[in-house]
């Protein structure tokens, strides 16, 4: 949920992202994972942004995974196979707090190849670098400040201020499920707005997520379809789908 939510805001405010790492606005635009015949499922975390002259690769990720190195290093020589030449800027997101050792290594060797990327450690990030940007206000809250219930409250008095209100949805609901690594639901939901937050398209997406689950541990459990629809709210198209896919999963 967090790792998707940050994958979100990198989709649809490209442009702050690029400001804050590559120190200039650039139209960014997302290559598909099949583009460098990615699995889709494995790339859930990650996002390819390019522009005309490079290639943005980030990676979120609220748990450090010892595989993540490899990933770096595979993702780049595909997408030097696919855009050969193309300089690519390769960036580690790790959002909550850890001692870890794993969310401070920058490089990949295996025998005589050794291959560097960058990583940000949220909680070290200055909070007020992400309000400079409207798509990165979500992030202040798992920035370094005296206060994460402060730097929230702070947030939500920014994105009030957006007229847009699909804009003004998704940031309201991405800065509260962020904020829920650093602070409690009770503390969230005195300050975020639900209203504007349960229009969004994020939240609304996190709902559809929960049912598809709760969907398929009944349809595992052998309920029958119409059952499982009349009781998730799922149509009963979306239902049959989820049994196609559990039949397509190998048995072990």
């Amino acid at each position: 949920m967090y790792d998707n939510t940050c994958k979100f805001l990198a989709e649809n405010f490209s442009a702050d992202f690029a400001s804050w790492l590559l120190g200039e606005t650039v139209t960014l635009t997302a290559i598909q994972p099949s583009e460098l015949s990615l699995d889709p499922i494995r790339a859930d975390a990650m996002i390819l942004l390019q522009s005309e002259n490079s290639i943005l690769h980030l990676e979120f990720q609220t748990i450090p995974k010892e595989n993540i190195p490899f990933r770096m290093l595979d993702y780049r020589v595909r997408g030097d196979r696919k855009y050969k030449g193309k300089p690519m800027r390769q960036v580690v997101f790790y959002l909550k707090p850890t001692t870890s050792e794993l969310a401070y290594q920058t490089s990949y060797d295996l025998e005589r190849t050794h291959h560097e990327f960058d990583v940000i450690r949220l909680w070290e990030e200055p909070a007020d670098r992400f309000l400079q940007y409207p798509g990165l206000l979500p992030l202040a809250t798992l920035g370094q400040s005296d206060s994460p219930t402060e730097m929230l409250r702070q947030v939500t008095q920014m994105i009030d201020q957006i007229e847009e209100p699909t804009k003004q949805s998704n940031l309201m609901a991405a800065s509260a499920i962020l904020a829920a690594l650093r602070l409690e639901d009770d503390v969230i939901y005195r300050i975020v707005r639900r209203d504007i937050m349960q229009e969004s398209s994020i939240y609304r997406s996190i709902q559809d997520d929960e049912k598809r689950s709760i969907a398929l541990n009944f349809l595992r459990d052998g309920f029958p379809a119409e059952a499982v629809a009349r009781g998730t709210g799922l149509s009963i198209e979306q239902v049959q789908q989820l049994q196609q896919q559990i039949s397509t999963v190998p048995q072990s």
